[in-house]
């Protein structure tokens, strides 16, 4: 007889070159690209390795755990695509008026000449997330989603005309791709 949880219960297959583990409610997954982990912080769903696929088993069959499980797998999808292909952005430094420069020294960024500021703007670049800078364009690759994806928004803000018309300062370093999409 199948139980009602069983018609929510999720089972995702693990591609071959990628090893995955659960310790202190956290799955750690490893791969060609690196590694990423995640808490697993939900009561109400079991997650389980066995072999290469990871399950997550509802308790109940709620529309509240049909909602977790769901969002869960979508979280270990973008988890295994991470460390198996890696997640990417490209950014573009746009100057009009003033000609900026952006180094990397250090895991620090930094924005020299941006609107004639005489002040450089500088970010600490987190671990885990590779930076370069390649003439008017910088790339950002991660195996987690998040990291890449809060990593390049920063910049961007960053690099912002702030109160002033952007039709007319269009000065700044904006996202122009993003791994699955192209803007």
């Amino acid at each position: 007889m199948i139980k009602m949880a069983d018609l929510l219960k999720e089972e995702l297959e693990l591609p071959e070159n990628i090893e995955a583990k659960i310790e202190n409610n956290a799955l750690h997954l490893k791969g060609p690209k690196g590694e990423t982990s995640r808490k697993l912080l939900a009561p109400r769903v079991d997650f389980k390795v066995e072999g290469k696929k990871i399950i997550i088993d509802p308790i109940k069959n709620t529309k509240r755990e049909k909602k977790l499980v769901k969002t869960y797998a979508a979280h270990i999808k973008n988890m295994i695509k991470g460390v198996s292909e890696g997640h990417h952005y490209a950014l573009k430094i746009c100057s009009s008026h003033f000609p900026m420069t952006v180094t990397i020294e250090n895991s620090m960024l930094s924005v020299k000449n941006y609107l004639g500021e005489s002040v450089p703007r500088q970010l600490p670049l987190k671990q885990g997330v590779d930076v370069k800078v390649e003439g008017d364009k910088i790339d950002i690759e991660s195996p987690d989603k998040e990291l890449a994806g809060q990593t390049a928004a920063s910049i961007e803000r960053m690099c912002s005309p702030g109160n002033k018309d952007r039709r007319i300062f269009q000065d700044g370093i904006y996202i122009i791709e993003k791994t699955g999409k192209e803007i």
